[in-house]
């Protein structure tokens, strides 16, 4: 207290001193909420490239033909992306969805007795040479039925066993990148269609490599609730169609 202070002139202060605090931490907060927008903002049809990106996972995780993905944003096929690359997630309207149109005639064989899918998930047309089915055991999930599995099957069975290519192809992805699918290889059989087998424990491919009908990718590994399944996609020109659409009667 300086000399000549009384202590009711500091007692008296104590309003102003208060004010002026409450001026002091409202400024901060408010500058806090505006470097966190700052740091929060970003154009939702942007995606900033990480470290080991691939044109294939980029386009499996938002659901995007990679041909398009490539197309606008001046890619090669399989072309590797850049860490801090911005790419664009859409396209001129109408561009994406001409290709899906003008395939949408002709539709797959009927779906053996006995089973039923959505009708929204049946695709344009089969992708050359026959289906199998990747592995052995029950299917607990089924595409569309499960909220939180809408987009494939799921199929319960032991752990380690072999997961087999579903139909010949080359493997475009190997990676654990893609949150929710564990060890996951994605399959590109033709320019339209891509299989995904997600939750595996020994991946036995590597990306680059061309794998025929039932040859062995992986092993099973365990899935949500430490559950040995795998759980497996069928994607036509980077949209989820039911895998029963394809896959024979069992």
């Amino acid at each position: 207290m300086g000399a000549g202070r009384h202590p009711g002139h500091c007692l008296a202060d104590l309003p102003a001193l208060t004010q002026r605090l409450r001026g002091l931490v409202i400024a901060c907060v408010a500058g806090a909420i505006a470097g966190c927008a700052s740091a929060l903002s970003g154009d939702p049809g942007t995606y900033t490239g990480q470290p080991g990106d691939t044109l294939y996972e980029i386009a499996f995780r938002y659901g995007l033909d990679y041909r398009d993905l490539a197309a606008w944003n001046g890619l090669g096929d399989g072309s590797f992306i850049r860490p801090g690359q911005t790419l664009r997630l859409d396209g001129p309207p109408g561009q994406a969805v001409a290709r899906a149109s003008a395939t949408s005639s002709s539709r797959p064989s009927p779906r053996p007795a006995g089973t039923s899918s959505p009708a929204a998930s049946a695709p344009a047309a089969r992708p050359p040479g026959d289906w199998r089915w990747p592995t052995t055991g029950r299917v607990v999930s089924a595409f569309g039925r499960n909220p939180k599995n809408p987009n494939g099957l799921q199929i319960r069975g032991e752990s380690g066993q072999a997961i087999h290519a579903a139909a010949g192809g080359e493997v475009v992805y190997s990676g654990s990148g893609l949150i929710g699918y564990g060890q996951l290889i994605i399959v590109k059989h033709s320019e339209a269609y891509l299989s995904a087998y997600g939750h595996n424990r020994d991946i036995k491919v590597r990306e680059g490599q061309r794998v025929t009908a039932g040859q062995v990718i992986a092993s099973m590994g365990e899935g949500p609730g430490k559950t040995p399944l795998l759980h497996y996609e069928i994607r036509q020109n980077g949209k989820q169609v039911d895998p029963f659409l394809f896959l024979p009667a069992r």
